[in-house]
């Protein structure tokens, strides 16, 4: 049950409704101007390489047949997969600028600096509603104002009690969202 849910089944209407749902705002919870759309200028993301030096070649370097992050992680062996996005696909088209994001199946995935990536649940903590954005360096509730920083940690009271981040991967070409 929502906040203004439960004050309505208590009676509450018009203006004392108004003044109940406002009473218990903090100055921490100012409104971030959740439109501003990530700017034009953003850097693009340069793929790692993967390369294998055999021993006993005398140093030469061939090409790997894994596809390794510049984590030192394999794709392939990512178990526990919540979303894989195709990079070069028109759906992730705003993950190539640094500020662009997508929302998809319930998770946010932002491009926060140049080729570093952030996934967290688009579910508030708030009241469970799938409105969380990236907004600039921050994540951000369209609902109610709720900030959370890029560990998922509440900046301010609505956001008090974080939200999930999710572990990302990515060789470039393709971005895996895991627990």
């Amino acid at each position: 049950m929502t906040r203004y849910d439960f004050l309505k089944s208590m009676g509450f209407t018009g203006a004392a409704l108004m003044a109940a749902l406002t009473s218990c705002v903090h100055e921490e919870d100012t409104v971030v101007n959740a439109l501003t759309l990530p700017g034009s200028q953003g850097t693009s993301v340069t793929p790692p390489t993967s390369t294998t030096t055999t021993p006993g070649s005398g140093g030469t370097t061939t090409p790997s047949t894994t596809t390794t992050t510049s984590s030192g992680v394999d794709l392939s062996t990512i178990k526990n997969r919540l979303l894989t996005i195709d990079l070069a696909s028109t759906t992730a088209s705003a993950l190539k600028t640094v500020g662009g994001y997508i929302a998809q199946s319930g998770i946010v995935v932002a491009q926060v600096s140049a080729g570093v990536y952030v996934a967290v649940t688009q579910t508030c903590s708030h009241e469970p509603k799938k409105a969380i954005i990236f907004n600039k360096t921050e994540f951000y509730c369209t609902q109610h104002g709720a900030r959370f920083d890029l560990n998922g940690v509440g900046k301010n009271s609505f956001g008090s009690r974080g939200i999930a981040v999710y572990k990302v991967a990515t060789d470039g070409k393709t971005l895996v969202v895991y627990t």
